[in-house]
C-alpha cells in the first residue's frame, strides 16, 4: 500500500512542481525516474490495476496543476501504460525481465511525449529524465534478479 500511495502522491507532486517552478525542469525530470520505479512496484503488486492508480493521480494532477502539464502527463502515461500492458500480457519472460523490456520501450516515448507537449525538450532535461528513469528501472531489475537467484540457490 505504501508504494501505491507514494506513486499517486509523486505523480501529483511532480506535475504540481512542473506547474509552479518550470525553471527547475532538470530537478523535476530527475524525480521522474522515481515515478517509473514506483509504477513498476505498483504493477508488481496490483497488476493492471496500476491503471486505476494512474487515473487517480492524473485526476488529482488536473485539479492541482496546470492543465497543460496534467494533459501532457496523462498522454505520456497512457502511451507508456499501453506499452507496459502489451509487454506484460504478451511476454512470458520472468517478471523482472518484463519490467525492464517494458521500460526500455516506454521510457523514451513517455519522455519525448511529455517534454514535447510542455515545450521543455532541452538536451539537459531529456538526458536527465532518460538517465534517471533507466537508472531506477535498472536498480529494480538488479534487485529482483538478485532475489530470484538467491531463492534459486536456497531452494
Amino acid at each position: 500500500m505504501l508504494f501505491l500511495i507514494t506513486y499517486i502522491s509523486s505523480v501529483v507532486l511532480i506535475n504540481y512542481a512542473f506547474s509552479v517552478a518550470p525553471q527547475l525542469d532538470i530537478v523535476w525530470s530527475a524525480w521522474g525516474g522515481l515515478v517509473f520505479v514506483l509504477r513498476d512496484m505498483v504493477q508488481t503488486r496490483f497488476g493492471h490495476g496500476a491503471i486505476v492508480a494512474m487515473l487517480a493521480a492524473l485526476v488529482l494532477s488536473y485539479v492541482t496543476s496546470d492543465p497543460t502539464i496534467a494533459l501532457a502527463s496523462a498522454t505520456a502515461f497512457a502511451v507508456s501504460e499501453c506499452i507496459d500492458w502489451l509487454v506484460f500480457s504478451v511476454t512470458k519472460r520472468p517478471l523482472h525481465d518484463r519490467l525492464w523490456i517494458s521500460s526500455a520501450l516506454s521510457i523514451p516515448l513517455d519522455t519525448f511525449i511529455f517534454y514535447g507537449m510542455i515545450d521543455a525538450m532541452t538536451p539537459g532535461v531529456i538526458l536527465t529524465a532518460l538517465g534517471s528513469k533507466f537508472a531506477g528501472v535498472t536498480v529494480v531489475w538488479l534487485a529482483m534478479a538478485w532475489r530470484l537467484r538467491k531463492a534459486a540457490c536456497a531452494g
